[in-house]
């Protein structure tokens, strides 16, 4: 420890430690724009400067470090001047129309100017423009960004993409797509870190939510909406509603305000993924066994099938592998994900349940994700209204002999699954626009047979979930008995990489949990280089999973995956269903429909060929 003395009070400080992190501790705040602890602490932003006695200049307060006697004024005179104008030059170079922006009310920049008393400009206003494609997932403003350089590091050394870069120089220096690349021919894996971690309006999703308006307004229009695991961790955080406050099931009770016909809940199809996805590991590891048993003893084990599986339930993830390992796409589960699942049986067992013809149904999703945005628009992922018309087709080529000159209504084949896509953000901005309270919600229950779902199927939120309620339908697959729920807790945790062993019936399995796209490189490279080996392997592109996940809440400077993780995990303990292969309305679905995992119509309806679209560069 040290002697520091900020502010005219004699303090203690950590040695080593930053000017920001030394005030911080004893309860001194300095603002920073860019400043993301361990991530971007470059000082270029300016606004977090304060006075140092014996130093001619002000110095940045992120960046430099206490030592012993330091004196330092954080709000001298010369300080304040400093500070209000740089921030009156970013603003002069800044599109300043928050009533207009995704952020305001939560916007850095708008806070500090605010408790600057910024009432007016000194400076002439310039404020740049560029075209972006606005139909892609992930927009960018250019007249927002405050060139902060967060988006360029998040990206860099948490995902490991390298999308974003400096762009020009001198007065016309700002941050675009790295490689002069348009954003849609770039790789980018559309997790939307570098929109949760922008400190402005600069980064956002795509807004959808006139879409949805307009389908609720439409009396042809069946509205179906399922609700993912990891919104109901975080849905109620800017509306200032505690965790224990905002269930899910006041977000259902807002949701049927709005005019939804249905609301279901994504823990089922979660719970389906399991099913398919962990058959699917089984028949792997069955014909690896085979293959040994029938081998002379000189092929290494496994030697029929590549392993490890991969889990392709983030389509952040999927993006990733297409792109930078396109030759490891083949080790993918087929398995769609939740959401896609679920848009296939809305569209095909449901609408058989309802009696209605597929288009009729309207398939919202609520998602803490932006690649959800693109995924949903994938071509191939569009079956459940194609088999539901083939199998109608079949009806009435029955019924008339052959003739269908009438059945008009095969026109139309492309409807997709799922149609339109609504982050987390976007719905509690739905819920502002309907003029919602959440706080005199009710709490009301999903609608049936579809909102049913296990705790398995609520930890796909957070890192390892997906993992863990496979491991444990796995066991009980193969034994024919459940585990303890509990049993594979060993794969919890907020570790970028965890690996674990466990005793399956006889087989050991080695497992691993990776989050984050740069973590995710690690273990591809280590594997690639044989250092490691695993049979299984989830990964999601999201530090922390889902509850991290690039469409949920901002909170500028924090990371709340943890947090969120937890309410997620508590509810599985809470949840008097712990197993997705329990799920009375999953074994309804199989045994009225779908038959059983990896069926025909399973296949056609629950997995896909990751192959049949191409990410840009993608050969």
């Amino acid at each position: 420890m040290v002697n520091v003395t900020i502010n005219g009070k004699q303090y203690k400080a950590e040695e080593g430690s930053t000017i920001l992190d030394a005030a911080a501790s004893v309860g001194i705040y300095i603002p920073t724009l860019c400043y993301l602890k361990d991530i971007n602490n470059i000082g270029a932003c300016r606004v977090c400067m304060v006075e140092v006695e014996g130093c001619a200049k002000l110095v940045a307060a992120c960046n430099n470090q206490v030592w012993d006697g330091m004196v330092i004024h954080t709000n001298s005179p010369r300080v304040r001047e400093s500070r209000k104008n740089t921030v009156e030059l970013i603003l002069s170079q800044h599109d300043g129309e928050c009533s207009t922006c995704v952020r305001s009310g939560n916007c850095k920049l708008q806070t500090i100017a605010n408790d600057l008393g910024i009432v007016d400009l000194p400076f002439r206003k310039k404020v740049a423009k560029a075209e972006w494609p606005m139909k892609f997932p992930l927009i960018r403003d250019e007249g927002k960004c405050i060139k902060c350089m967060r988006c360029v590091q998040v990206c860099d050394k948490i995902q490991g993409l390298n999308i974003w870069d400096v762009s020009g120089t001198g007065s016309r220096t700002t941050v675009d797509v790295s490689r002069n690349r348009m954003i849609k021919e770039s790789d980018c894996a559309l997790c939307g870190q570098c929109i949760t971690h922008c400190p402005v309006g600069a980064l956002r999703e795509r807004d959808d939510i006139d879409r949805v308006l307009d389908a609720l307004a439409d009396p042809e229009k069946i509205t179906v909406v399922q609700v993912a695991p990891a919104v109901r961790a975080a849905w109620g955080e800017p509306f200032g509603l505690s965790r224990e406050f905002a269930t899910v099931k006041r977000l259902v009770a807002a949701l049927r305000q709005m005019g939804f016909d249905y609301i279901f809940d994504t823990n089922f199809s979660a719970d389906l993924t399991i099913m398919e996805e962990g058959s699917e590991f089984l028949e792997k590891l069955k014909r690896s066994a085979a293959a040994d048993a029938s081998s002379d003893g000189t092929g290494a084990q496994g030697s029929a099938e590549k392993f490890p599986l991969f889990t392709s339930c983030c389509p952040g993830w999927v993006r990733f592998l297409k792109s930078q390992y396109p030759d490891m796409v083949d080790q993918l589960s087929t398995a769609k994900s939740p959401q896609q699942m679920f848009g296939a049986v809305a569209k095909s067992y449901y609408a058989q349940l309802l009696g209605v013809d597929p288009s009729k149904i309207y398939c919202v999703s609520i998602m803490p994700c932006v690649a959800k945005k693109h995924e949903c628009a994938i071509p191939c992922m569009n079956d459940g209204a194609r088999v539901s018309r083939e199998e109608k087709e079949k009806d009435i080529l029955a019924q008339s002999g052959g003739n269908i000159s009438d059945a008009g209504w095969l026109e139309q084949t492309d409807i997709p699954d799922v149609d339109v896509v609504l982050t987390t953000r976007e719905v509690d901005r739905l819920i502002r626009a309907e003029q919602i309270r959440p706080a005199l919600l009710p709490e009301e229950e999903f609608d049936m047979p579809l909102g049913v779902g296990s705790g398995a199927g609520v930890i796909f939120g957070a890192t390892g979930g997906v993992m863990e309620a496979a491991l444990r339908s796995a066991y009980y697959l193969v034994t024919g008995r459940n585990p303890d729920p509990d049993a594979f807790k060993k794969v919890r945790g907020m570790e970028g990489w965890k690996e674990a062993e466990f005793n399956l019936a006889g087989t050991q399995l080695k497992v691993a949990v990776v989050s984050g796209l740069g973590n995710t490189r690690r273990l591809i490279e280590a594997l690639r280089r044989g250092e490691v080996s695993y049979h299984f392997v989830e990964v999601m592109a999201c530090p922390g999973g889902c509850a991290g996940g690039g469409g949920q809440p901002i909170r500028d400077g924090e990371e709340l995956a943890a947090e969120r993780g937890e309410v997620l995990y508590a509810l599985d303990k809470g949840n008097h269903l712990r197993y997705s292969h329990e799920n009375p309305a999953v074994k309804q679905c199989y045994q009225d429909y779908l038959g059983k995992p990896l069926s025909h119509r399973a296949h056609e309806l629950l997995h896909t060929d990751h192959h049949a679209w191409r990410m840009p560069g993608e050969e």
